[in-house]
């Protein structure tokens, strides 16, 4: 793994970072299961019929997304609204992801621009980059667009937003990311994309799905830049 990212890097000119995962745990302190049922709840005052499997779905994005297609935009607004809020509350008590800054520093010392492009609003991802002393080293931040949840990844429009804001070409930018949507955003776009596993099962199904490369630390990541900013030939970790 560590010849795949040497090699990866050296035809690199950006670096594109998922948010929840490759940089932080954003719901770390404010579970996400706890935020999907306050979404499921805003559906419910609304009149909406709310089917089981909606009704347990863990993941806030998810309600979101399936509230997006019922075609409602009232009713996406609200929930968008309330997802929002909530958001900005999670990034107070949420957990950096080991070396996820140092993958940052470290891009920006080799010179590379970083940008984020995450499926959470940019509001809370700024949010979070300024309370940990890391908004210098990333710009632009591409959140969600408000309320059309059919533009979040997969959809490969943030992506090539980011893109066009940090001035490479496609084919030298690179999306870090820890979703299967990451991985197909970023293949629709022409980016490279190396896979965050943050979990073994992950590891054959960012493969599958055709990561450049997977890694299951940040932190070979972080030695690949070092490396690349140090002038290392071979990009091996350390």
């Amino acid at each position: 793994m560590s010849a795949d990212l040497g090699h990866l890097f050296g035809e690199i000119g950006a670096v594109l970072l998922d948010f929840d995962g490759p940089v932080c745990s954003i719901f770390a302190g404010y579970p996400a299961p706890q935020v999907a049922a306050e979404l499921v709840d805003v559906l419910r005052r609304r009149g909406v019929d709310v089917p089981p499997d909606l009704a347990s779905e863990p993941d806030p994005l998810e309600v979101l997304r399936r509230t997006g297609a019922a075609g409602d935009h009232g009713v996406t607004r609200a929930v968008e609204d309330v997802l929002c809020e909530a958001e900005r509350r999670a990034v107070e008590t949420a957990v950096p992801t080991p070396y996820g800054r140092e993958v940052i520093v470290a891009a920006r010392q080799a010179g590379m621009p970083v940008a984020a492009v995450s499926n959470n609003s940019a509001g809370a991802v700024t949010a979070y980059l300024a309370a940990h002393r890391l908004a210098e080293h990333v710009s632009p931040v591409i959140g969600r667009a408000y309320a059309e949840p059919g533009r979040m990844k997969p959809n490969p429009e943030p992506i090539l937003q980011a893109v066009r804001s940090v001035g490479e070409p496609a084919g030298r930018c690179v999306l870090i990311g820890d979703s299967i949507s990451d991985i197909e955003g970023a293949r629709a776009a022409g980016v490279a994309v190396i896979g965050y596993a943050n979990r073994p099962a992950k590891v054959d199904a960012f493969r599958l799905a055709g990561a450049d490369a997977v890694v299951t630390s940040m932190s070979e990541i972080a030695a690949a830049l070092i490396d690349r900013g140090s002038g290392g030939a071979d990009g091996g970790l350390v």
